[in-house]
């Protein structure tokens, strides 16, 4: 094969991975040739960026990319759009109902009968490969989703990551087949975490989660001095967000028994979020704020700051959070909310909390 043909099948291959059989994709022209340039140690060597120029080109007038003509280019000689839409996936001959009634003993067709757009061949290759491991599942393991949708489907990703994958989202649920039929589990993200002196695995009760990685390490000191709301047993730094991915962790490595759950994270739209959304997930575990320890926050006004960009500010989040605290508080937050600030949980450091000591 030729350089001409490695950059196009290369590129060809990048917007096959993205084509979606119901919707138009958008993408950044410089992204996808980073992409490139990343598998290929001689690009530049091979005048790879005239050679991903022509690609593009055949690309666009095949009717497989649309450039969006906004004035923005991607600052290279000859220019290309910045960005472009990736067209529908080409529809491929419906699939035979002879070998559907083969598979019928394990799958319902029914969402393909109605959506016959995703008869595609992939789409049957991906049937064929479940049906053949269910047809031996009682003779394997249960392994982590990862390690199923790489064998499975060829990519470990495939049924996690929406952007990369869209058409593995939803997946299982167009053929009618739970993760544990394919005997596999979402495990729970490894978190960081300190237990109080003394304790042991059996003796853990009550749990702080803290959203920020400063206030956890002044958790712990301030637990070791007998000075922590709560008297937790046990900190868990969240990590932002990540806690949401890693509390069911908790439960593979603790006891299995009742627990008192705390959390505190920014008083922000996000911090707001990760709260309501645990406890929605979680509906079977003692999970809630810790209000001493935001109240402590409220009292520290002055140091607010501007809401992060790019946050969503969603409503229902807000008044779930906002309904724990007394109307005096609630009006506090209101006002933070409606001045588009925050207070981070930064506020809380060794020296701030002797005030309430």
């Amino acid at each position: 094969m030729n350089t001409i043909d490695i950059i196009e099948t290369r590129v060809r291959g990048f917007i096959a991975d993205i084509q979606h059989p119901k919707q138009k994709k958008k993408i950044n022209i410089n992204d996808l040739e980073l992409q490139l340039r990343k598998l290929m140690d001689d690009y530049f060597e091979m005048d790879g960026y005239s050679l991903f120029y022509r690609a593009i080109d055949t690309l666009k007038a095949e009717g497989h990319l649309i450039p969006i003509l906004n004035n923005q280019f991607n600052g290279r000689t000859p220019s290309l759009s910045l960005y472009y839409w990736v067209n529908l996936k080409v529809q491929e001959d419906q699939w035979d109902r002879l070998e559907m009634m083969k598979l019928g003993d394990q799958f319902d067709f029914s969402f393909y009968e109605r959506h016959s757009e995703w008869q595609t061949k992939d789409e049957w290759n991906r049937i064929q490969n479940v049906y053949t491991f269910l047809k031996s599942s009682q003779e394997r393991e249960v392994v982590s989703v990862e390690e199923r949708s790489l064998e499975l489907f060829g990519h470990e990703k495939f049924l996690l990551d929406s952007d990369s994958f869209p058409d593995g989202i939803g997946f299982l649920a167009r053929i009618g087949i739970g993760e544990d039929q394919l005997k596999m589990v979402n495990y729970g993200e490894p978190f960081v975490f300190w237990m109080k002196q003394g304790k042991e695995l059996k003796d853990i009760q009550r749990v702080l989660i803290v959203e920020n990685l400063s206030f956890f390490h002044t958790s712990i000191k301030l637990l070791e001095g007998n000075q922590l709301d709560y008297e937790p047993d046990l900190i868990i730094y969240g990590e932002g967000t990540k806690i949401e991915r890693s509390f069911s962790f908790f439960f593979r490595m603790f006891p299995p028994k009742p627990y008192l759950f705390y959390y505190a994270g920014d008083l922000d739209a996000a911090g707001y979020g990760i709260l309501i959304r645990l406890i929605e997930k979680y509906p079977d575990c003692c999970i809630q704020p810790a209000l001493k320890i935001y109240r402590k926050m409220l009292e520290c006004l002055e140091q607010r700051n501007d809401q992060k960009q790019g946050q969503t500010q969603n409503l229902k989040y807000r008044d779930l959070f906002f309904q724990w605290f007394t109307e005096e508080e609630q009006m506090k937050l209101q006002n933070l909310w409606q001045e588009n600030k925050r207070i981070a949980q930064e506020v809380l450091t060794i020296e701030t909390w002797r005030r309430w000591m």
